[in-house]
């Protein structure tokens, strides 16, 4: 009887351990958080766990992998500098750092990596700069070989995201109201074309679809989604539409936006009327149709993620410290809330 109860619970030990994959957290150290957070996320039930700080480090406000996930890259400010980090991930899950370097503006909020992991890009807000560095095989950064400016006399940058895509890289530029699109040649990103959203439309993230036919951006200041179509090696505005429920009224600023994971659906997070606004796209045209509002359970919703098998998304709700856990309906998109789970300032969740 022993036998067969330490199999069983064996067993169940595993399986559950089988269904958990961690998920990490940046979070603005001002308040009561003191870097990035690690949670074990169960895939089958959508339950948040075992919490714990895996990295002291001021204001993580975003983080990211590289593609194996044995590294992970954060940006960071306090009230001298502004870096951005590098971290290894251990098996414990916890991050040994390997190095910090400028990021050569102020207010660091966005960072991502091509996908070969050899080249990073920073995104300054304050600054309205964006850093380039080389990223070495041991997962450490280099200086910025290429530092971009967008700020003119009289009118202010206000980078916000940038994305590498095949040879091009992408930046939202949140003040010049456009999105900007270069080209690599010879280790070097020359200006291909700003495409420009309408006046005070705000861009801040942005989605590319998976063979670069369309981008979404995201509209932060006037609460709308821009759909661009690529026509040749450039790109064209389609289709702007709003956000927020027809009778919302209050004040609104939008935050971030996700595909989904079969890629027919598109999310974006209302900071403000506090929701998620959920749109199927046309698959012949790429324009998008609303299918849902549903409030996010909290207050603020920063950033929000999928989990990887697409079955849930959970959303980090920054001035009410909580992330919320929806299920996701695979044939229409819709979202139905799950659970609140209490986290600290969250603002940047990474699976």
């Amino acid at each position: 009887m022993k036998n067969h109860l330490f199999v069983l619970f064996t067993f169940l030990y595993f399986f559950t351990a089988a269904q958990n994959t961690p998920l990490y957290v940046g979070t603005f150290t001002e308040e009561n958080s003191e870097g990035i957070y690690s949670y074990n996320f169960n895939t089958k039930t959508g339950e948040l766990t075992h919490k714990k700080l895996v990295a002291s480090v001021e204001n993580p406000s975003f983080i990211t992998f590289s593609s194996n996930k044995k590294y992970l890259y954060t940006v960071s400010k306090d009230k001298k500098s502004q870096y951005a980090i590098s971290y290894s991930v251990a098996k414990n899950g916890k991050l040994n750092f390997i190095n910090k370097v400028n990021s050569n503006g102020t207010g660091p909020c966005h960072i991502q990596l091509n996908k070969s992991n050899n080249k990073l890009v920073v995104s300054n807000y304050g600054g309205g700069t964006i850093s380039i560095y080389n990223v070495n095989n041991n997962g450490s950064i280099d200086k910025a070989f290429q530092v971009l400016d967008h700020n003119l006399p009289n009118d202010k940058s206000r980078a916000h995201s940038a994305q590498f895509f095949k040879n091009n890289l992408f930046i939202a530029d949140l003040g010049r109201d456009f999105l900007a699109h270069y080209v690599e040649n010879n280790n070097n990103y020359t200006l291909n074309k700003n495409y420009k959203m309408k006046d005070g439309a705000g861009p801040r993230h942005f989605e590319i679809s998976k063979k670069g036919k369309y981008i979404f951006v995201i509209n932060e200041l006037n609460s709308t989604i821009s759909v661009l179509k690529k026509d040749k090696n450039n790109y064209k505005n389609i289709q702007d539409i709003s956000t927020l429920k027809d009778d919302y009224t209050g004040k609104n600023s939008c935050a971030d936006i996700h595909l989904s994971k079969n890629k027919q659906f598109l999310y974006g997070s209302n900071r403000g009327e506090n929701s998620i606004v959920v749109f199927k796209i046309n698959k012949k045209n790429g324009l998008l149709q609303k299918v849902q509002s549903i409030d996010v359970e909290g207050d603020w919703p920063r950033n929000f993620t999928l989990s990887p098998n697409g079955k849930f998304l959970l959303v980090a709700n920054k001035k009410s410290n909580n992330i919320s856990v929806f299920n996701i309906d695979k044939n229409s998109g819709k979202l139905d809330f799950f659970k609140s789970f209490s986290a600290p300032s969250p603002v940047c969740l990474l699976f």
